[in-house]
């Protein structure tokens, strides 16, 4: 008699992704034996991607490890901390980090957790000479974050929510995008597997938790069921659009842009307004404009330096980034 659905489904899951970091190990060809750690909070997404990965990674010949991390917002943390490295240990992943990091607050409270989180996971696969990191994010999460993304208003990458592989080299995996919440909740259930809740997933001072507690049940009432199957749908349908309008842009770059760096005006307006709006946005970036603090406003007042040009002056942007319309060119220069 085979594994319950549930644990089956997230072992298929962890395996197809390790399959995939194997061939990636491979055609480096790197001799010793690839190193996939787990970011685990104890929650029970990443304790049911811990259990798949201690499960899978032997029989493929992966080294399997963790990483839980303490962001000290809470009494007790670093105990808490300790006791999820105890939990990955029995598990004999090899080797357990427990890192504890301070979480700042610029963005906000969610977005100073997760820029500091991910600094810490860098970290740590640098340190140990990791090819991967998988993260615990489910369907459930996809959803969520295509809603924030709808709510701020900022366009169709936003839409396209969390890509299965992501950051430096393919280093961050999600095999569980195409799972629900339950699911993984389910094999923790079968399998044993003692899983915490943290207090801040149903803390309304968090808008993810506002949304995940309140808004998504509310659709859902209203829509009926399939709400969150739909959201995770139209991630990856905004993802291949976002994909194929940011490859035209790149290419649009070439014949708009000059050795100078200055941009032909004419030959943006001649563009569609979401390729022009793409190549402004690489050309701003490539200027020394933080990815991270510019937004759509940004850019469309930009964009009205060519398609509404009634002789303003420079725009400024974040990172001492100013933009100007001269001769017929745009140009771009920091300082």
């Amino acid at each position: 008699m085979g594994p319950h659905p549930a644990v089956a489904a997230i072992r298929l899951a962890v395996r197809r992704v390790l399959h995939d970091v194997l061939n990636h190990h491979c055609a480096q060809e790197r001799h010793e034996a690839p190193l996939v750690l787990v970011a685990c909070s104890g929650g029970a997404d990443s304790m049911a991607l811990a259990s798949a990965l201690a499960f899978e990674a032997p029989k493929l010949g992966v080294r399997a490890g963790g990483v839980t991390i303490d962001h000290g917002l809470q009494e007790g943390s670093d105990l808490r901390a300790a006791e999820v490295a105890v939990r990955l240990r029995a598990l004999r992943l090899d080797p357990v980090d427990v890192v504890s990091i301070h979480v700042g607050r610029a963005g906000g409270p969610e977005a100073a957790a997760r820029d500091a989180r991910y600094a810490a996971l860098d970290a740590a696969a640098d340190r140990h000479g990791a090819s991967a990191i998988l993260l615990g994010h489910t369907r459930d999460d996809q959803a969520e974050t295509v809603l924030l993304g709808l709510a701020r208003g900022s366009g169709i990458r936003s839409l396209s929510g969390m890509a299965a592989t992501t950051g430096t080299d393919g280093r961050y995996r999600r095999p569980f995008l195409d799972l629900d919440r339950q699911t993984a909740r389910k094999a923790c259930l079968i399998q044993a597997l003692p899983v915490w809740d943290d207090p801040h997933n149903t803390d309304p001072a968090y808008t993810r938790s506002r949304l995940r507690h309140e808004g998504l049940p509310a659709l859902e009432k209203c829509l009926g069921k399939g709400v969150v199957e739909a959201l995770a749908r139209t991630a990856q349908l905004s993802r291949d659009d976002a994909d194929a309008l940011d490859a035209w842009a790149a290419e649009a770059e070439g014949a708009v842009l000059d050795d100078a760096g200055t941009l032909d005006v004419a030959a943006l307006f001649a563009l569609p307004p979401a390729v022009r709006r793409r190549v402004l946005r690489r050309a701003v970036i490539g200027a020394g404009s933080p990815a991270g603090s510019l937004f759509a406003r940004h850019i469309e007042e930009v964009d009205r330096l060519i398609t509404a040009w009634r002789g303003q002056g420079a725009i400024n942007l974040p990172g001492r980034v100013g933009v100007r319309r001269q001769g017929g060119r745009l140009v771009i220069r920091q300082g």
